[in-house]
C-alpha cells in the first residue's frame, strides 16, 4: 500500500493545485479502507469551502456514439477556445466477474491527455447504478478545490439507471446517434426527460443527412415533456468530433442554461437539493457496509446463500434472518 500522510498534507497541495497530490486524494476516496475512508472524509470536510465554482457536465449515451472522441474535441475546444482548467472523471465499466476495469480513457484521449489545461482521472464504476463511480461526488469536490472550472463527469452508458450522475451534475448532456435504427424506439424516456441536451454525434459525411432528420425527430419528442422546472427548453445539437464541427454550438448551449437557470433561484436550489441526496445516498451506503462487515452476518451469509440456492429457504425469508443482526 502506497504511504499515507496527514489530511493537512492533500489539502495544501490540493489548494496549490497539484495534480499529483489531487491524484492520491482521489485514491483515498476511492478506496474501501476505514482507515483511508476516514482520512478521505477529514479532506473533503477541509475543503468543502473551496468546493462548488465549477460547471459541472454530466455526458452519457449509447455505446458506439463516440463518447471519448466527442470529449476530446469539445475538453480541447473548452480549454484552448475558452481558457478554462477542465477535469474529466471517466467511469469505467467494472467487470461483474473479476471486479477489474479497463482504465483505458487516457489511451482513448492521447491529445487531452497531454493537454496542460486538462486533467483525466478515470475511476472504476464498481457495483455502483448508473455507471457512476462511488466516489465520483467527493472527486468532484477534490477537482474543485484544485481550481478546475469545468468538470466532465462520463458514465459507462445508457443500459443503468442514470439517475446517479444527474444528480451531482448542474448540464446532463446526452449523446445519441443517427442512422442505427429507430432512434426514438430504444430511448427510455427517462433519461430523454433528464437531458438538457442532446447531441446527435458522428454528423459528418453521407451520415450528415440522417443526423439533421434525427435532430428533427429527437426535438420534436423533447416537446412533447412536460415542461422542466428550471424554465429550460432541452436543445438537439448535430456534432462531429472528425471534423470538429458542432463544438462551439454544445458550449453555447451550456452557456444558455446556465444563463437561464442562474438568473433565479434554480441553481442554487437544485446544487441544495444534489447535496441533500448525497447525504441520503451515504447513509445507504454506510449502513450496508456495516452491516455486511458485521462478524455475525459473515459467518452466516455463506450458508443462507446456499440454502438459497438449493431451494430450501426463500430470499426473503434468508434476508429477515440476516436482517436479526442489524441491531
Amino acid at each position: 500500500m502506497a504511504k499515507r500522510f496527514p489530511a493537512a498534507y492533500y489539502v495544501e497541495r490540493i489548494l496549490a493545485h497539484d495534480r499529483l497530490g489531487l491524484s492520491r486524494a482521489i485514491t483515498l476516496v476511492e478506496s474501501t479502507l476505514p482507515s483511508d475512508q476516514e482520512l478521505a472524509r477529514e479532506i473533503i470536510q477541509q475543503l468543502l469551502p473551496f468546493s462548488g465554482n465549477s460547471v459541472r457536465i454530466g455526458i452519457t449515451g449509447v455505446p458506439g456514439v463516440g463518447k471519448s472522441t466527442f470529449i476530446e474535441a469539445f475538453g480541447t475546444f473548452v480549454t484552448r477556445e475558452q481558457q478554462k482548467k477542465l477535469a474529466v472523471l471517466a467511469i469505467d465499466p467494472t467487470s461483474q466477474r473479476t471486479g477489474g476495469s479497463i482504465l483505458g480513457d487516457k489511451t482513448r484521449m492521447e491529445t487531452l491527455a497531454g493537454n496542460k489545461q486538462a486533467y483525466i482521472r478515470p475511476s472504476p464504476a464498481g457495483k455502483s447504478l448508473g455507471g457512476v463511480a462511488r466516489s465520483t461526488r467527493e472527486s468532484i469536490i477534490l477537482c474543485e478545490a484544485a481550481g478546475f472550472e469545468v468538470i466532465f463527469v462520463e458514465t459507462v452508458g445508457v443500459g443503468q439507471s442514470e439517475t446517479a450522475v444527474h444528480e451531482m451534475v448542474d448540464f446532463f448532456l446526452l449523446l445519441m446517434l443517427a442512422g442505427a435504427g429507430d432512434e426514438l424506439q430504444g430511448i427510455k424516456k427517462g433519461i430523454m426527460e433528464m437531458a438538457d441536451a442532446v447531441v446527435i454525434t458522428k454528423a459528418d459525411g453521407q451520415n450528415l443527412q440522417k443526423a439533421r432528420a434525427a435532430r428533427a425527430e429527437y426535438q420534436s419528442a423533447l416537446h412533447l415533456f412536460p415542461r422542466t422546472a428550471s424554465g429550460w427548453s432541452p436543445k438537439v445539437a448535430i456534432s462531429s468530433a472528425l471534423e470538429n464541427t458542432g463544438i462551439t454550438e454544445v458550449w453555447q448551449t451550456i452557456e444558455a442554461y446556465l444563463e437561464t437557470v442562474q438568473n433565479g433561484s434554480y441553481f442554487e436550489q437544485k446544487r441544495q437539493h444534489q447535496n441533500l441526496h448525497w447525504l441520503h445516498e451515504s447513509i445507504r451506503q454506510t449502513l450496508l457496509d456495516r452491516f455486511f462487515a458485521k462478524p455475525e452476518v459473515k459467518e452466516t451469509l455463506p450458508e443462507l446463500e446456499k440454502k438459497v440456492l438449493q431451494g430450501e429457504v426463500s430470499a426473503f425469508a434468508a434476508a429477515e434472518e440476516l436482517l436479526k443482526f442489524s441491531n
